[in-house]
């Protein structure tokens, strides 16, 4: 039975998902109830939402609040968490039945696994969390009977286009990649890729790190390891096509030569909107898809040359075990680096191969396990600089 008001708890309500789940969620009042918010380190912005939304609890999980900040959080009635574990704790120890995870990274993996635990399901937008131990993760959900929807654009247009459809008629899953700034450039020049450069994304306005994760296609490539994991498909069965112009979202093949895509405006609202309210969908005022726009929509295939980001992802998918979990530590911190101006842009894809060749894989790891490869992969990496 559908539970007319959903008590969601939205983690990184600050970045740009959460803020648009919460536009959402204001033009919804009677569907949902905001029981708890949590952020990095913008208390501010996140104090605005307190005080329009009046959740129970919020979390500052760098640490960094001030005691006036927290003064004014008790003053509204709001519990605060704050420190290395506040994601954990706001999500063990607040109630709530559905879970928004739109924190970026590797953070956003235990959470999601807490969550699970309380039977409460997950809007996901951390594709880490699948990256990391999807295994493990699609396990309990299965076992504790939650629903894992995707909020991923492309993710959620596979998740569309399989609706009615029987897993066993699938031929292939086709993930659509805009192909990012450097679609067109060649290999060479990849070197003298500056960051201001590679924060300036064709079509999707997006955080620091997954616009980067976008230059150099590893974000395309965390999307294979998470559509393994979250459509329980072999790496085999997935294809990325470039298709630049970001309308077609993503596409399924099956196996009677027929192919669904999902289409609409680059705009996250959407699928962010269907995951809030599924199983039904609700009117919106969104910009609609205006046809007479789009003389053409194009398709061509990735080059994994000069691409090697999503070649590396590809290839950690077909190992399995701890591997994507080191593939995506070591990412995390090669990016972290390339921002801070301390490695070139072609050497992200270089930092993270090394890892992935050097770590002794584990296959069917447990949660200790994979926490032990993202901290070995954290800790390699800064040994290579």
């Amino acid at each position: 039975m559908i539970q007319t008001t959903k008590k969601i708890l939205i983690l990184g309500s600050t970045g740009s998902i959460g803020t648009n789940c919460l536009h959402i969620v204001e033009q919804m009042r009677e569907a949902f109830q905001v029981v708890g918010l949590a952020t990095f380190s913008r208390v501010e912005k996140l104090l605005e939402q307190a005080r329009l939304f009046h959740p129970e609890w919020v979390a500052v999980s760098s640490g960094q609040i001030t005691g006036s900040a927290r003064k004014t959080f008790r003053d509204l009635g709001v519990h605060v968490f704050s420190g290395a574990h506040a994601l954990e704790q706001i999500s063990l120890e607040s109630d709530y039945n559905m879970m928004v995870n739109a924190v970026v990274g590797a953070a956003g993996f235990l959470p999601t696994l807490h969550a699970i635990g309380k039977g409460a399901d997950i809007a996901l937008a951390n594709k880490e969390t699948l990256v990391i131990g999807g295994e493990l993760v699609m396990a309990q959900a299965k076992k504790q009977n939650v629903a894992v929807l995707p909020v991923d654009s492309e993710h959620s247009a596979i998740f569309q286009s399989l609706m009615g459809e029987s897993s066993e008629t699938v031929e292939q899953i086709i993930l659509t990649a805009s192909g990012g700034p450097f679609r067109t450039w060649s290999k060479e020049l990849l070197s003298s890729v500056t960051v201001e450069q590679a924060l300036k994304h064709p079509n999707w306005n997006m955080g620091k790190k997954i616009t980067i994760d976008s230059a150099t296609m590893m974000n395309k490539g965390l999307e294979v390891i998470e559509a393994i994991r979250l459509f329980h498909v072999s790496v085999d069965k997935i294809k990325v096509v470039i298709h630049p112009q970001s309308v077609i979202h993503s596409m399924v093949a099956f196996i009677d030569g027929s192919v669904k895509a999902q289409l609409g405006v680059p705009d996250m609202r959407v699928p962010i909107q269907l995951a809030l309210t599924y199983p039904e969908r609700k009117f919106s005022r969104f910009p609609r898809l205006d046809f007479g726009k789009y003389t053409e929509l194009t398709f061509e295939e990735p080059d994994l040359n000069k691409f090697q980001a999503l070649a590396l992802a590809f290839e950690a998918g077909r190992i399995g075990g701890t591997a994507p979990a080191v593939l995506n530590a070591a990412n995390e911190v090669a990016v972290s680096l390339f921002l801070n101006r301390k490695i070139r842009f072609d050497q992200i894809p270089q930092l993270v191969e090394q890892a992935v060749m050097k770590h002794q894989v584990v296959q069917n790891p447990d949660k200790n396990q994979l926490l032990a490869a993202d901290l070995w992969a954290r800790q390699n990496v800064e040994r290579f600089i």
